[in-house]
């Protein structure tokens, strides 16, 4: 597993990789291996190699629980629900005290393919075939990283990875206020609705419209105008009560 986390890191993404990485002593110190250049190996054909090759590691990837315990090679799994939980204990375990507030960072962005991988779409925005993984942060610390396929809307899985996430936090810290924030790829109205009747506050970006425009005209007339008297960035804000046509 270290093997693997560490080789991603590196920017070593493909499994095929490890068929040469598997006889580096640099990275097999990184994975904790004691026989940093697999002389003490069992069988004379691993000597030499002191980490696993692409077809160990495909095996550990490949598992799963269901056939785990008749699978001659692939009885290693990996429990889901468990890694989930880890990332929010490890960030909630990180804090002496419960904080007053905390505001959490939703995003959607591509991880391009080079290849025929499975799930491969072309993403219109992104310009590429991609997958589109759906990330949750607090800060600097990872709460959510959900692979998915780009065929969806970004903000796709967004209210049940937050059910998940807040309940654990609120689980331990009942009183923080909790604060999300994301781009108008995740201003959609049950994501909204699910804050509202939660008790969880949400700052979302909108899209460009003729309707925002218009509201906003003055604001945007006064902002162009000091730009070009001072030549540097202008900012005007105004709060105004606002719905779509259908939501």
């Amino acid at each position: 597993m270290a093997q693997r986390v560490y080789g991603l890191a590196l920017g070593y993404e493909d499994l095929n990789d490890h068929d040469a990485l598997r006889a580096d002593s640099v990275l097999a110190l990184l994975a904790g291996k004691r026989d940093l250049t697999g002389a003490s190996r069992e069988r004379s054909r691993d000597r030499g190699y002191p980490l696993a090759g692409s077809s160990t590691l495909n095996r550990l990837e490949l598992g799963t629980r269901a056939s785990a315990a008749a699978d001659r090679y692939k009885r290693i799994v990996a429990d889901p629900a468990a890694l989930d939980r880890l990332l929010v204990d490890l960030f909630v375990e990180s804090h002496e005290k419960p904080p007053k507030e905390i505001w959490l960072d939703l995003d959607a962005t591509d991880d391009p393919l080079h290849g025929h991988q499975e799930g491969r779409f072309f993403h219109g925005y992104y310009r590429c075939y991609c997958y589109l993984p759906l990330y949750i942060f607090c800060g600097e610390h990872l709460l959510c990283a959900r692979l998915r396929s780009s065929n969806r809307d970004g903000a796709a899985g967004s209210v049940e990875e937050l059910e998940r996430i807040v309940g654990q936090i609120r689980s331990r810290w009942p009183k923080t206020r909790i604060v999300i924030r994301g781009d108008s790829g995740f201003c959609r109205d049950t994501i909204m609705r699910w804050c509202e009747a939660n008790r969880v506050g949400y700052v979302l970006g909108l899209a460009r419209n003729k309707r925002l425009h218009r509201a906003l005209g003055r604001e945007m007339a006064e902002a162009q105008q000091e730009h070009e008297r001072t030549g540097k960035s202008a900012r005007r804000f105004r709060d105004f009560r606002y719905r779509t046509r259908k939501s």
